[in-house]
C-alpha cells in the first residue's frame, strides 16, 4: 500500500508543479485575476495532500490500520474533487461555458474529502506509544 501511495503522492506532485508552472507563465493576460487566484489555491492544496498522500504511505509503515489507508484515499478524492472541479471551472469559463456553474457545487465535497482524509489519519494514531524490547547486550 505504501509504495502505491508514494507513486500516486510522486504523480500528482508532479502534476501540481507542472500546472502551477503553466499558471504562473501561460494563464496571465487568458483567465481573471479571480480566476488565477482559484486556479493557485488549486494547485496549492493538490501539492500540500500529495506531501501529506507521501507522509501517510510512510506512516502506514508503523500503524497498518484502514484508516490509515482512508486517510490517503481520502486525500485523493480530495485532490481529484476539489483541485480538478476548479481547474474544470477555469476552463469551461475561458471557453465561454460560465452558466455551468454547477461545477462549484462539487468543489466542498473535496474539501470534505481531505478534513475526513486528516481525521482518519488522526484516528490512525493510537494514544498512547508502544515500545518494543530492546534485547539485553552482554555489555
Amino acid at each position: 500500500m505504501q509504495r502505491t501511495f508514494f507513486k500516486t503522492a510522486a504523480i500528482l506532485a508532479m502534476i501540481s508543479v507542472m500546472l502551477g508552472a503553466f499558471g504562473a507563465h501561460m494563464l496571465k493576460g487568458y483567465i481573471t485575476e479571480q480566476s488565477l487566484d482559484s486556479f493557485q489555491t488549486a494547485t496549492m492544496y493538490m501539492m500540500n495532500h500529495a506531501i501529506a498522500l507521501f507522509i501517510v504511505g510512510n506512516m502506514y509503515r508503523h500503524y497498518k490500520k484502514k484508516t490509515m489507508v482512508w486517510s490517503g484515499y481520502l486525500f485523493i478524492m480530495g485532490i481529484l474533487i476539489f483541485s480538478g472541479s476548479i481547474y474544470l471551472r477555469i476552463v469551461l469559463t475561458y471557453l465561454g461555458f460560465e452558466k455551468l456553474y454547477v461545477v462549484n457545487l462539487i468543489t466542498p465535497f473535496g474539501g470534505l474529502m481531505f478534513i475526513l482524509g486528516w481525521l482518519m489519519f488522526f484516528i490512525s494514531i493510537p494514544q498512547r506509544e508502544t515500545h518494543e524490547k530492546a534485547p539485553k547486550s552482554d555489555d
